[in-house]
C-alpha cells in the first residue's frame, strides 16, 4: 500500500487524496503535523529525492521565514534539518510507493505511470481513466 505524507488542509493534499479516492486507490495518510517525522526520515528524503525537490520555495512557510533561514539551505543536510523544524516546507505530497521509491508533488500522469507500472496490496488493479 503507499503512504501520502501531507497536512489534511493543503490543498494540494486535498486534491491528490480525492484523486487516489476517485480512482480506488487504496492508501495511508500520515499527517505531518500530528506526528512529527525524525530527522533521519527527513535526510533519507532530502538524499533520494534530492534536497531541492523536497523543499517547497514557493509555499507561504518559505516565504515567512527569515533570509538567514532560507540561505542556510544548501545542502541535503541543512534541508532535511529545517523540514524537521518546519513540516510545512516540504513539497506535498510526499508519496511513499509500494516499489520503495518517492515522489513529492502531485501530477496525475505520473501517479498514473507509476500505479499502472506497480501492483497494489488490495489485490485490484488502479483505476484508469
Amino acid at each position: 500500500m503507499l503512504t501520502v505524507y501531507g497536512i489534511p488542509n493543503c490543498d494540494t493534499v486535498r486534491k491528490a487524496r480525492g484523486w487516489l479516492t476517485d480512482h480506488s486507490v487504496p492508501y495511508a495518510f500520515h499527517d505531518l503535523k500530528a506526528l512529527p517525522l525524525p530527522l533521519s526520515t527527513w535526510t533519507a528524503w532530502a538524499h533520494d529525492l534530492g534536497w531541492d525537490a523536497l523543499v517547497n520555495r514557493r509555499g507561504t512557510t518559505w516565504r515567512r521565514l527569515d533570509a538567514t533561514a532560507q540561505q542556510s539551505v544548501t545542502d541535503a543536510g541543512s534541508a532535511a534539518a529545517l523540514l524537521a523544524q518546519h513540516p510545512s516546507l516540504m513539497k506535498r505530497p510526499l508519496v511513499a510507493w509500494p516499489d520503495g521509491t518517492f515522489t513529492a508533488g502531485f501530477d496525475a500522469e505520473v501517479w498514473r505511470q507509476k500505479l499502472s507500472a506497480q501492483p497494489l496490496d488490495s489485490g485490484r488493479p488502479a483505476a484508469q481513466d
